[in-house]
């Protein structure tokens, strides 16, 4: 038999072992809706049905108090600001976030964790690990920071963008650079403004790399791909279109996994094409508007990109202070040793007991 046929056969036998006055509650959990078979899922077997979404604010404050229970907090640490930092965050996700701040204030041998490491350790969480052994030559990093300043700037001059919390062109991941936007609340819907602006500021690095060089690169690649995907999302399910109506273009077949899926196509060619056209024509007003925004503020492009430069990243503060025309803020200069004094003595300790020769006995002949 199929793995999955000798599974349902085991949990048939073990539910109907047990009798209706035993008291026994089954509960059971699964990413794979689809190999679930009617026997389990009839009435007197499992009674409900639960979808586990991501926590909210209030869930993630509760989790973060639950995972830093036994770790000594700083008096500037805000649960709850860390709670509205990090939307769409799991609960391993947190967990994780906690463990990292607590390593990063241990190497710096402090006796509590600050929110500054609470911060180190959501960028490290949300944008991935900072590469900075990767060779990367002075040419390839003005492009990276032209295209974060591009994202950035497209992003705080945008009415309806989520507001920009910082940029880095440090390669974390697989990308060259990262802008972070920070939601001031968990949305669950957008307005058609809203997305039209997420699709300026994804459209923002690209340009900018073509109004400073004079060309283009294939860094936007995942950008465009984004784009292409929220324009005709727009298009085909959201009814955003005045020519096409409030209409929604193809049925959806549900997947081997949540929220995944396929779409089946049940509109004619000549639907197809003026879909085409719809979601052409929604990119390129975006694309001129974006042009002309970046050229209209080229001094303050400028500023941010050649800040980025000095800097790596730049923070909120520092994109506003670029924005404005103001001096960059001072920064306090973090430093992380590779070792904690008390971890470097005891390693020298141990280095010193186990390597040092020991005085040999010699047999004496009688």
């Amino acid at each position: 038999h199929d793995e999955r046929e000798q599974t349902l056969n085991q949990l048939l036998v073990e539910m109907d072992g047990f009798e209706a006055s035993e008291g026994v509650i089954i509960i059971a959990a699964t990413n794979r809706p689809d190999v679930l078979d009617p026997a389990i899922l009839r009435p007197g077997r499992f009674d409900r049905r639960i979808t586990v979404a991501q926590p909210d604010l209030k869930g993630r404050v509760g989790i973060l108090q639950v995972h830093t229970r036994k770790v000594p907090l700083g008096d500037d640490v805000e649960l709850e600001r860390i709670g509205r930092g990090t939307p769409g965050f799991s609960g391993a996700d947190l967990e994780n976030l906690v463990n990292e701040a607590a390593l990063l204030a241990a190497r710096q041998d402090k006796d509590s964790v600050t929110m500054a490491d609470f911060e180190m350790a959501k960028d490290k969480v949300s944008m991935g690990t900072e590469r900075r052994s990767a060779v990367i030559s002075d040419h390839e990093k003005k492009v990276t920071a032209w295209h974060e300043a591009g994202h950035a700037l497209v992003g705080w001059l945008t009415p309806g963008h989520n507001p920009v919390n910082k940029i880095t062109i440090i390669p974390r991941g697989q990308a060259l650079g990262i802008t972070q936007y920070l939601p001031t609340e968990d949305r669950f819907t957008q307005s058609k403004e809203e997305l039209l602006a997420q699709i300026a500021s994804l459209l923002g690095g690209r340009i900018a790399e073509e109004i400073k060089f004079g060309t283009i690169t294939n860094g936007a690649s995942s950008d465009l791909r984004r784009v292409a995907q929220i324009a005709r999302a727009m298009i085909t399910d959201w009814g955003m279109s005045e020519k096409l109506g409030a209409l929604a273009y193809g049925e959806r077949e549900r997947g081997a996994f949540i929220g995944s899926g396929s779409r089946r196509k049940n509109y004619s060619e000549r639907t197809s094409r003026q879909i085409d056209t719809e979601v052409k024509k929604l990119v390129q007003t975006q694309f001129d508007y974006v042009k002309k925004l970046l050229e209209d503020n080229r001094d303050k492009l400028d500023r941010i990109a050649e800040a980025a430069l000095e800097r790596e990243t730049l923070d909120h503060n520092e994109l506003e202070a670029c924005i404005e025309g103001r001096e960059l803020p001072v920064r306090e200069k973090i430093v992380l040793p590779r070792y904690s004094d008390k971890t470097a003595k005891a390693k020298e300790k141990r280095k010193t007991s186990i390597f040092q020769p020991r005085p040999r006995e010699v047999p004496t002949g009688g």
